[in-house]
């Protein structure tokens, strides 16, 4: 293992301290509604007791920002001292309002107005406002979901991210602001990967090395979405990039946690995880192989094991057996049964090879985020979803229980033209 990258330190509330020196730091995101603050409260008591350091809320509209108050005030009135972390898309309004409200705020700056000029003003405010109140940022940008100005400029590409991410770093350097941490996530393990050691390379450059939040977005679930996860993830750590991780599967977010508390152990003085004799065999073989596959030291992996061959294989990109899975985890956004409805895809589309599905929970998400996909389910709400091929909507405001039928006719059109 290579000596950990030496960065910042971002302290966090009170009680969490990311950077070197300290250990790897596990966080989640509820999956509740935020105006369901009972619900979420609820969650994050759960979330918290099963050992989530930060646990992430999603904030989409303005209304959202008094139940994220009343969230806040709920918990720290039990005596639950978890930071929170307010999750905004676009609006960078709601991005300000939240700064008084909670101890770290997750943005995209480059998503903050359609003018790159008036976002980069933008930022600089909001950068101001976070200085007054003592507050952490993560600049989170996500492959697929990178500003037009960027994409026009210097394409879709790890390059690209780590170009984008850099330039909100020099404004919060410039701006003498270094509560930062930062993130490039992709579904693509490959991807995902090269950006986060371009981004390191980069700020190491610069002379200014923020902590870093590594994580697969949309990993799907199951030991798919452990295997792809613990894969690129280890990889990275194992390299000394990385300073908190998020484990995103499509399932209960509290079964997020062990699996990220089985890799903050492994590559640091983390705590560990509770795991059964077949998950740590899972786990162990994704952080063993991942590395080597990736980086194409190997072709194959020397275990008898033929699922879970063909399974860290897939997850490095290296050979498909099956359908590829893109799925966020759900959020506050989500407005149907995503983890039903994923399980379903699955069930129905699993005939199928060498084709990447994606099912996503919000349209917020959905186009970008799915960039690697050759289809995706998106859902509307209030019972709809779209279709898409590629990054083109092709069925509009299907009924939620005609739309996986619709998908796999979809698919198989495709094949018969």
């Amino acid at each position: 293992m290579k000596e950990a990258l030496s960065t910042r330190e971002v302290r966090v509330g009170t009680s969490v301290v990311i950077g070197s020196g300290h250990p790897i730091v596990v966080q989640t995101m509820c999956n509740t509604h935020t105006a369901d603050v009972q619900a979420t409260v609820a969650q994050c008591r759960r979330l918290a007791a099963a050992g989530s350091q930060l646990i992430r809320i999603t904030v989409p509209s303005m209304a959202d920002v008094a139940h994220l108050q009343e969230i806040h005030m709920q918990l720290r009135s039990e005596g639950i001292q978890t930071p929170l972390v307010a999750d905004i898309h676009f609006s960078s309004e709601i991005a300000m309002a939240v700064v008084p409200v909670v101890e770290k705020i997750r943005i995209n700056p480059g998503n903050f107005h359609p003018d790159h000029e008036k976002a980069r003003a933008l930022f600089g405010e909001f950068l101001e406002l976070c200085k007054k109140y003592d507050r952490a940022i993560r600049i989170g940008l996500n492959h697929g979901s990178l500003g037009k100005y960027i994409v026009e400029k210097y394409g879709n590409t790890p390059e690209a991210m780590a170009l984008a991410a850099m330039e909100w770093v020099d404004m919060c350097i410039d701006a003498h602001f270094y509560n930062v941490v930062v993130s490039l996530k992709a579904s693509n393990t490959v991807v995902m990967v090269n950006a986060y050691r371009e981004l390191a390379r980069r700020m190491q450059e610069r002379g200014v090395v923020f902590p870093l939040h590594v994580g697969v977005t949309e990993a799907g679930n199951g030991d798919s979405g452990r295997i792809k996860s613990c894969v690129a993830i280890s990889t990275l750590l194992s390299e000394g990039i990385g300073n908190t991780i998020r484990v995103s599967l499509t399932e209960d977010p509290a079964n997020e946690l062990p699996v990220a508390q089985y890799l903050a152990h492994r590559f640091s003085d983390a705590p560990s995880a509770v795991l059964s004799e077949r998950e740590e065999t899972i786990l162990k073989a994704a952080c063993d192989w991942g590395a080597p596959l990736l980086n194409h030291e190997i072709d194959d992996v020397p275990i008898a094991d033929e699922y879970l061959k063909d399974e860290l294989l897939q997850a490095c990109r290296r050979r498909f057996y099956k359908p590829e899975y893109i799925a966020c985890p759900g959020c506050g956004r989500t407005l149907y049964n995503l983890e039903e409805t994923f399980n379903k895809v699955k069930e129905a589309t699993a005939g199928f090879k060498d084709v990447v599905i994606a099912v996503m929970g919000c349209i917020v998400n959905g186009p970008g985020e799915m960039a690697d996909a050759d289809y995706g389910y998106v859902g509307e709400g209030f019972g709809k979803v779209t279709l898409y091929r590629k990054k083109e909507p092709v069925l509009r405001h299907i009924p939620e229980d005609e739309a996986v039928e619709k998908l796999v006719e979809l698919i198989r059109q495709d094949r018969q033209d």
